[in-house]
């Protein structure tokens, strides 16, 4: 997983310094799904691009919810089967709380100020275009950097981490595809620009990448599911004297 997990960053890290080299690449993508050609072709489909957002929050939230039921239930009767083991509940709570939750929606944007596509002037909005690393742009809340439906498919990227082999590399390539697509989806939408999905996804691997090792991996922190458990019952003992 170590070396899977670091290939996701650094292809994730590699594409998105393709994009800032280039700065103009943003806006050039941006321009090509509000041209006649591409929004004739689309146009069929728009009406299912919030159905195709609402799938994705369900998803997402459906992960989530299995990952507390198994954590209170684990809390609750260490021995009891369900159907995520302790640590996987783990993985994905902090990885939801920590990317989506605390980086994306509670750091990155309500204070990048970064406009989504369709607020440019470049794009037929009144709002400057800046850059994503520009902190200075005209939103005021629920900006475009970085994109939080992308994060929150990306951040599946910890129930894929967690599956059995040989499945795994299957789970986190097809979680891969799937954040890209729902990335996409965005910006046919005129709701993020190609950086906002980019680091979207370089955000979120790191952050995966970083609690699978602390979770499973790494020394001095519980490797087995029973050192866990038997971690819990210690402290409920404890509450209990």
């Amino acid at each position: 997983m170590a070396f899977a997990g670091l290939l996701i960053v650094l292809a994730g890290g590699i594409a998105a310094a393709a994009v800032w080299i280039d700065p103009a690449l943003d806006l050039q993508f941006a321009a090509w799904f509000l041209t006649p050609g591409v929004r004739a072709a689309l146009a069929p489909f728009y009406p299912w691009f919030d159905t195709v957002r609402d799938c994705n929050v369900a998803l997402s939230s459906a992960f989530g919810i299995v990952a507390g039921c198994t954590l209170v239930i684990k809390l609750i009767r260490p021995k009891q089967r369900t159907l995520m083991s302790l640590r996987t509940s783990l993985l994905v709570i902090f990885t939801f709380a920590l990317a989506p939750g605390l980086l994306v929606n509670t750091i990155l944007k309500p204070h990048s100020g970064r406009p989504r596509p369709a607020a440019v002037v470049e794009l037929g909005g009144t709002q400057r275009f800046v850059q994503w690393w520009d902190f200075s742009g005209e939103c005021d809340g629920n900006c475009s950097f970085v994109s939080g439906e992308a994060a929150g498919a990306y951040a599946l990227l910890a129930p894929a981490a967690a599956a059995p082999m040989p499945w795994r590399p299957v789970a986190i390539v097809a979680v891969v595809v799937y954040g890209t697509a729902i990335g996409v989806v965005r910006m046919a939408a005129a709701g993020h620009f190609a950086t906002d999905i980019v680091f979207a996804g370089v955000f979120t691997a790191l952050i995966v990448w970083l609690l699978y090792g602390c979770i499973y991996r790494w020394p001095r922190t519980p490797r087995t599911e029973d050192n866990l458990e038997q971690f819990q019952a210690r402290r409920r003992a404890r509450t209990k004297a």
